[in-house]
């Protein structure tokens, strides 16, 4: 980086930092593993020495830590996918059932916000279409931070809840379902050609949450690839400018996925087999009432603490889901 000339090609400098940014983090991973296993090592010599209450505790206290790293190293490790170090494009559909499954939707934009903030990742709100009575209609979120694909791409597919209705006055029980489609955010130097001529963009009042300028302005933007029929669409930012290129960053993205699965010539790609938001498809069905229980059925983990996968406790299920493709 400090050689003469490095900036001058900006698109391979940018791309070669971002290189040297993963190595660094990986040996600042291992660096954390390493100096705790350090750490507890002398104290289990000094512990061998004499006896100490003072010690014990310590190294009681440091083991839970020395063990959290080690999961999140052999985590990561699993992450081997060409663009799982990328920042993710995270977009929640209701299905069927009106209030309730937009609802259910709320809840889980709600989970995968709280998950990002665990991993103390950046989220950002391209899209969100409330629902008419409760929760949302649709939601598409930027979720940055490294390996934010590689892991939530294991939550593509549809999620099945089932609880008492808060909207039921009978208070009967209900299922309702919900899809989220996750995408890799696609760096500006992998070829995706997109002709201006195959676009149709329009603009709209944004609405929700924003102010008083998002009510007032036709600030948000619709594209819609002619030729692949694809619809994105983004109303974050504060001017059609910015809200067209976050919304071209979503169609790059939709595009390379096309375009993976038409090398591969079979269903099974990074979208996965497109199924019916409903029941017999579900991936996962979170369980509120006669029981508690959130279960993957692809990798049979089960969790009992609904609250805290709700909370956006999704290791289990992640770890699960990469263990079972690796």
């Amino acid at each position: 980086m400090l050689a003469e000339g490095f900036w001058d090609n900006q698109e391979l400098a940018q791309k070669t930092t971002k290189e040297i940014s993963a190595v660094k983090r990986i040996i600042q991973e291992w660096n954390a593993v390493h100096s705790l296993y350090e750490e507890a090592l002398t104290l289990v010599e000094l512990l061998e020495e004499a006896a100490d209450t003072g010690l014990e505790a310590e190294l009681e206290s440091l083991l839970p830590k020395l063990q959290k790293v080690v999961d999140d190293l052999e985590l990561s490790s699993l992450l081997s996918g060409e663009y799982d170090g990328n920042n993710a494009i995270l977009t929640i559909h209701p299905g069927a059932g009106g209030t309730e499954s937009q609802d259910w939707a709320s809840m889980l934009l709600r989970m995968y916000s709280r998950w990002a903030e665990d991993q103390d990742y950046t989220v950002e709100v391209l899209d969100y279409q409330p629902g008419e009575e409760a929760g949302l209609k649709d939601a598409t979120l930027l979720i940055k931070g490294p390996n934010a694909y590689g892991y939530l791409k294991s939550e593509k597919g549809v999620h099945r809840l089932v609880r008492i209705s808060p909207f039921d006055s009978s208070g009967r029980r209900h299922t309702s379902f919900s899809s989220v489609e996750v995408l890799p955010e696609i760096d500006d130097d992998v070829s995706i050609e997109i002709n201006p001529d195959d676009l149709r963009v329009d603009t709209y009042r944004a609405s929700g949450a924003g102010g008083q300028h998002v009510n007032k302005t036709d600030s948000a933007i619709r594209i819609t690839h002619l030729p692949t029929g694809i619809v994105v669409q983004c109303q974050s930012e504060r001017s059609q400018h910015a809200n067209r290129e976050a919304a071209l960053k979503i169609l790059r993205a939709r595009l390379l996925e096309r375009q993976m699965e038409e090398k591969r010539a079979k269903m099974e790609s990074l979208k996965g087999q497109q199924q019916d938001i409903a029941w017999g498809s579900q991936i996962r069905s979170y369980v509120f009432c006669p029981y508690t229980l959130v279960k993957d059925h692809r990798s049979n983990v089960e969790v009992g603490n609904v609250e805290g996968v709700m909370d956006g406790d999704l290791a289990p299920f992640i770890e699960g889901f990469l263990k079972l493709k690796q």
